[in-house]
Formats: C-alpha cells, sequence, structure tokens
C-alpha cells in the first residue's frame, strides 16, 4: 500500500513512519508548512509546525531511507483553522484549533492530495486505535489513556478514516520514546508541543484583540444583574474561566466568580458562582458518525467535551438539528463551539459512536 506519512517533526510522527515502513508500505514523507512567516509560530523544544520542526521531520525521514517533501499548507490554514478561530470566539464560542486542524489540513486538505497523487492512506502519529471491519471502520481509544487522542479525530468521516493509518494506538508514549531511541531518531527525547502554534507568546487574549480590536461591554452578575465591571471584548473569556475576570471583590459568599454565559451581540459576560457552571443537558450540531452508524432512539454512552477530561455518563438521542444529550451527573465548564465526542459506555468498550459541536448547555 502506498502511504503518505505525516511528519510533524516530533517523536510520535517519526516513529509512525517507521512503523509502516516496516508493515511493508510504499511509505512518503511529507512534512506541512502551515506559516507564510514561520517566525510567527512558536519555536524551541515547544514548537509545533516550525522551521525546527521540518528539518527534525527531514533527518528523520534520512533514517529510515524514505522520500521526502514540504508540502505548502499556509494559505488554507490560515482559511481553514486560524480564520474559524478567530471568528468563533467573536461568536461568543470556545472552539478547539486543534481538532479543526485535524480535520481541515491533515485529513481533508492533506488527504484529498494524497489520493490525487495515487496514495491508498494518510499515517499520522496520533494515539488512537482504528480498525477496518467488512469496510466499516471503528475509531477507539488509545491503550495509553492518558496519550489517548480519539476525542480530536471523532469529526473524520468514515471515508476519511478508511484512508487513514494510525500505527501507535496500541502502544504508551514511554514505548515510543524507546523506539525512537532503539531506531536512533534524535527526536526521541523532543518535548511535546502543547499550545497553539499559531500564537507564538502563549497569549490568546492579546492574539484574539489583535485581530479584532476592542468591543467594550459590560461583566454582569448573573443572579443579581450588577454591572461589577468593563471589559475590551468577549473575545477574551470562555466559559469557565476564573482568572483575568477584572473583578476586584469576590462573590458576597467570598468565593471567585466563573464566566458562565457570553452575550457577544451585546457585549455582556455574566459571571457567578462555581455551582452554577455545571450542565446537565448539551445540543450539539454538525454531527458525524464515524462508522456510519446513527444512533437509533435514546442510547447510553459516555461523553467527553475537552481533549483531557470533561466526561460523563449520559443518554444520547438524535434531535432535529442535531443530537441531545441528558448528563448523568452535571460536568462544569461547557462551552458553546467545543466538540462533544460520544462513546460507547466503559463497561461495553472505548468506541467513538459519534461527535458533534456542542451549540447550547441546560
Amino acid at each position: 500500500m502506498r502511504v503518505l506519512a505525516a511528519m510533524s517533526g516530533g517523536v510520535d510522527s517519526a516513529v509512525a513512519a517507521a512503523r509502516a515502513v516496516d508493515a511493508g508500505h510504499d511509505v512518503t514523507g511529507v512534512h506541512l508548512a502551515l506559516s507564510a512567516k514561520p517566525g510567527t509560530l512558536r519555536t524551541g523544544a515547544r514548537g509545533c509546525c516550525t522551521v525546527e520542526d521540518s528539518h527534525d521531520a527531514r533527518r528523520a525521514a534520512d533514517i529510515l531511507g524514505i522520500p521526502f517533501y514540504v508540502w505548502d499548507f499556509a494559505e488554507r490554514f490560515t482559511e481553514e483553522v486560524i480564520e474559524t478561530f478567530v471568528g468563533e470566539y467573536a461568536a461568543g464560542r470556545t472552539p478547539n484549533p486543534c481538532l479543526t486542524c485535524n480535520e481541515k489540513i491533515k485529513f481533508e486538505a492533506l488527504l484529498e492530495k494524497a489520493i490525487a497523487l495515487g496514495f491508498d492512506a494518510v499515517c499520522t502519529g496520533h494515539y488512537a486505535r482504528l480498525v477496518v471491519r467488512d469496510g466499516v471502520p471503528e475509531l477507539r481509544r488509545s491503550r495509553d489513556e492518558g496519550k489517548d487522542q480519539s476525542y480530536v479525530l471523532a469529526s473524520l468521516t468514515a471515508e476519511q478514516l478508511r484512508h487513514s493509518l494510525f500505527p501507535l494506538g496500541d502502544s504508551h508514549k514511554s514505548e515510543v520514546r524507546e523506539e525512537a531511541e532503539r531506531r536512533e531518531l534524535a527526536v526521541a527525547r523532543k518535548p511535546d508541543s502543547h499550545d497553539i502554534c499559531f500564537i507564538p507568546d502563549g497569549d490568546t487574549r492579546a492574539f484574539l484583540e489583535k485581530k479584532l480590536g476592542q468591543s467594550p461591554g459590560k461583566l454582569v452578575d448573573a443572579d443579581s444583574g450588577a454591572v461589577l465591571g468593563e471589559h475590551t471584548g468577549v473575545h477574551g473569556f470562555t466559559v469557565g474561566q476564573r482568572k483575568g475576570l477584572g473583578i476586584d471583590a469576590p462573590a458576597a459568599d467570598g468565593k471567585p466568580r466563573y464566566v458562565l454565559s457570553l452575550e457577544p451581540v451585546s457585549g455582556t459576560v455574566k459571571v457567578g458562582s462555581a455551582s452554577s457552571l455545571g450542565v446537565t443537558g448539551i445540543s450539539a450540531r454538525r454531527v458525524i458518525w464515524p462508522s456510519e452508524r446513527p444512533l437509533a432512539g435514546e442510547t447510553e454512552c459516555v461523553v467527553q467535551v475537552r481533549a483531557h477530561g470533561g466526561t460523563a455518563s449520559a443518554v444520547a438521542s438524535v434531535a432535529e438539528d442535531g443530537l441531545r444529550v441528558e448528563l448523568s451527573s452535571p460536568l462544569r465548564g461547557v462551552a458553546p463551539g467545543q466538540a462533544i465526542v460520544l462513546y460507547q459506555p466503559a463497561a461495553e468498550g472505548d468506541l467513538v459512536l459519534g461527535s458533534g459541536l456542542i451549540s447550547a448547555t441546560r
């Protein structure tokens, strides 16, 4: 099988490419250039998709003895990831740019080009397990629960998954690093990247203000309606946020306040107690069924609303406008714009049932 290995310059993608070679595939490595100005991306040990990373990827490809190319996806990355990120915050929602990058860049733009060039599949270093049975893909959590990335892959369609390989799904991170050392890959001990690659200093609020300007509004107590302060734009906040609110006095009970909701039209940011953060119901739109199996009636499941953590047992059903989910216990800090992923109940397995974008909470 002809396989295009997406090589970010990190240890995971390098070992994934190596395993694809070991499996007997005809492998070609590719690094994605995602910025017309590489210096604007995060650099150094915590880098992601930088010039340094492209050099690391090339060196790994040389050791593996596979062809290697750098493809310029900067324009599409700006349109699909950065502009979407900015637009979502402007609308009072909280996006996950890494999820968008996986969906729109690695498994849409990259896969489309790979198929057009005659490749059969794209291989990445994601920690998730994928099995195709009778042509039907099953996306499952990885064996390493701490590194599991099935959440950020759950928006992929069945057709995209049929042309995907995740060689690390049955491995722990420590095993991957040990294997990289045995293969004498220089990235064996390279630190993982964590922050948003297109915000080099990590200051999301300043980045958004530079893009969107200032739109002053009020910080309002959700219970009393009292105005507690002012802000320069709802894009500087997300549901569940506690720090950086600019409110001098604590709540009446002496405890911190949290962001409860955002109203971009009026510019209102409502704040309140931690107890008000819990939600028991979630609605979602733009639903994806990775195995092409929509829910049949009310279905018990486990839902996850953040890349790490934010899980609860639930009952989900298909609604006219997407998904309706009723939680067995409240979840805190659930924001519109985040993805919700449905898994089989823990006692039955770890299969991804479906995913959607959160549109409202109750």
